[in-house]
């Protein structure tokens, strides 16, 4: 028996407004945004709950927006972050694999995420040492977020998810930290002064991470925008206060040299151990890990390394580092 032509047009038009169908794709439709990778072989995992209370519930299925390079069609910005993320890429089963991991915060000027040039370009860069990289897509202020709680509390929850995978990634939970890119270093200043705030105001959360420690075991503070001790020179630094390195351009970059600085001077005041700045003569705002034509700043990244493996951040995992028992005697003075 043939359909008449008339009555298959009319159910067409009709079956996305039948009952069910039109649910399930508005369902569909709304379900929350995950990018994909923007280096090959990485895991992208979201950093909080689709019913978290931190998240704008109506904007969670908005797409990101890419900005690419040439013919490679290399990510180099992001912004329309309204489902924080990490893309996870892990040392692994590689021999050389210290158990260490660095989260990265590009920067941006909260206008936009560098997640390119700081952030994925890390990724081989770290490898070779035995470190994984993990790349933090946080909220921004150009799409209504504030960046002291909302981004900085992704930085934490970031901190927390690592850690709370690393059995599972082969990572060693007491060499997890965190390396904040100019505006992206606004967020991991914070996370060496207010990780026991954030643990506090998270606790009786549903959150399944609520009871995960957000303490970074190292922090990284590059070219930064204003850290907390810039508007607040007296702000209370933790006994317990992780080991910092910080690094910028002088004089070509005077402004964010002197965000560092304050920065560097609070904690120096009062004694932090294994705090290291670098600032450089010659050199100018941004950059990543590129050469810069072969001037001394395009070497921070060694700087980098050697401090890192000073504080035993490249030892054998599972192994004490000295940046942990430093701490812990830091820790003890004035008892």
């Amino acid at each position: 028996m043939r359909f008449p032509l008339r009555s298959l047009l009319l159910c067409l038009a009709l079956c996305p407004l039948m009952p069910g169908r039109g649910v399930l794709a508005q369902d569909a439709a709304r379900k929350p945004f995950v990018p994909q990778p923007i280096i090959a072989g990485g895991q992208v995992l979201p950093l909080y709950p689709a019913d978290s209370p931190k998240l704008k519930r109506e904007k969670l299925h908005e797409a990101e927006q890419y900005n690419t390079k040439g013919k490679s069609d290399k990510t180099l910005n992001v912004i329309g972050v309204h489902n924080p993320s990490i893309e996870v890429h892990l040392a692994g089963d590689d021999p050389a694999n210290t158990g260490a991991a660095v989260i990265i915060a590009p920067g941006g000027g909260h206008q936009i995420l560098w997640v390119g040039p700081e952030g994925g370009d890390f990724v081989p860069f770290f490898k070779k040492y035995g470190v994984s990289t993990i790349i933090l897509r946080n909220r921004l202020r150009i799409d209504g977020y504030e960046p002291t709680t909302d981004a900085v509390n992704d930085a934490f929850q970031a901190i927390r998810l690592v850690r709370s995978h690393a059995a599972e990634w082969k990572l060693d939970p007491a060499r997890i930290g965190i390396m904040g890119f100019s505006a992206g270093a606004e967020l991991s200043a914070p996370t060496a002064l207010f990780f026991d705030d954030f643990e506090k105001e998270n606790s009786g959360s549903a959150d399944p991470l609520a009871k995960v420690s957000p303490r970074p075991d190292f922090v990284g503070v590059i070219y930064p925008g204003p850290t907390p001790f810039t508007k607040a020179p007296e702000t209370k630094i933790p006994k317990n206060c992780p080991p910092s390195f910080i690094a910028s351009a002088g004089p070509g970059d005077r402004v964010h040299a002197l965000w560092a600085a304050d920065y560097f001077t609070a904690m120096l005041k009062a004694g932090v151990p294994n705090l290291e700045m670098h600032i450089y003569g010659n050199g100018g705002h941004g950059g990543g890990l590129t050469a810069r034509g072969g001037i001394p700043f395009g070497t921070w990244t060694d700087r980098y390394i050697d401090w890192f493996k000073d504080l035993g951040f490249l030892d054998k995992p599972g192994t004490p580092t000295k940046a942990a028992k430093d701490v812990e005697a830091f820790g003890k003075k004035g008892k």
